[in-house]
């Protein structure tokens, strides 16, 4: 759409995440600019969505200390992904900035990185043994279990991480289509220009994606939950002291 041609193409997608980020820094820049001792309306709204991540999801599960620590980064990986799971309903944007693999690629990466480097920084190296071997297992069995505790732990997290954000952004932006498309073919196709009756089939589909557009609405936020909760349990088992 912008800059064809050159290694600063933009597509639909790239600009909807732009705007997406835009957006974000401009609502939490006038959030943050003027706080008052006695709270507007918007500031009520703007504390109690930040509050539900910061204690709801950061500090219930990794504790006040290490909570603020990795408060940044969680509050981050929240909210982008909430911005850009929410495009999908939006008019005339109509497609989720996480349906396609590179974001939620790199929100995946960057809960990898931030567990591994908790671990590391409390531990050193003696991580990885944390996280491989458990105690009092006979040594067949442990390198049996460590064989899968590889596998879970450092290679399927960011894989699932991955494809739990990305498929289910796609399927509800499917479904929309389906619905949407074909109330369009009912109406405007079957009804209006052969006069058939059963176009009303359309006042279904169209009810159908009403539905469903609410639905993915409550599943952007709960993706957006989903996978900074995720992060934060993966950091607190990467900083507890027993397997």
């Amino acid at each position: 759409m912008l800059f064809a041609g050159t290694p600063f193409e933009l597509n639909r997608i790239m600009l909807i995440r732009l705007l997406v980020m835009a957006v974000l820094l401009i609502i939490f820049w006038r959030g943050t600019r003027s706080m008052q001792l006695v709270p507007s309306r918007s500031q009520v709204a703007f504390e109690y969505v930040t509050g539900f991540v910061r204690d709801g999801i950061v500090i219930s599960t990794l504790g006040e200390k290490e909570g603020k620590r990795f408060m940044p980064v969680l509050m981050t990986i929240f909210f982008v992904t909430l911005g850009m799971n929410i495009t999908g309903v939006i008019p005339p944007l109509q497609i989720a900035g996480t349906s396609v693999i590179g974001l939620p690629l790199i929100m995946a990466a960057v809960a990898y990185v931030l567990f591994i480097y908790a671990g590391v920084r409390k531990f050193g190296l003696r991580y990885f043994k944390n996280a491989l071997i458990l105690p009092g297992v006979h040594p067949v069995m442990a390198f049996f279990l460590a064989i899968l505790e590889l596998l879970s732990t450092f290679i399927l997290r960011p894989i699932t991480l991955t494809l739990r954000l990305l498929m289910n952004m796609v399927a509800g932006h499917m479904l929309l289509v389906l619905c949407f498309a074909a109330t369009d073919f009912f109406f405007f196709t079957v009804l209006a220009q052969q006069g058939n009756p059963i176009g009303l089939l359309g006042i279904g589909t169209f009810g159908f994606g009403i539905a469903f557009t609410l639905l993915e609405l409550f599943v952007a936020a709960l993706q957006a939950y989903v996978i900074t909760i995720l992060a934060a349990i993966y950091i607190q088992m990467a900083l507890a002291e027993d397997h």
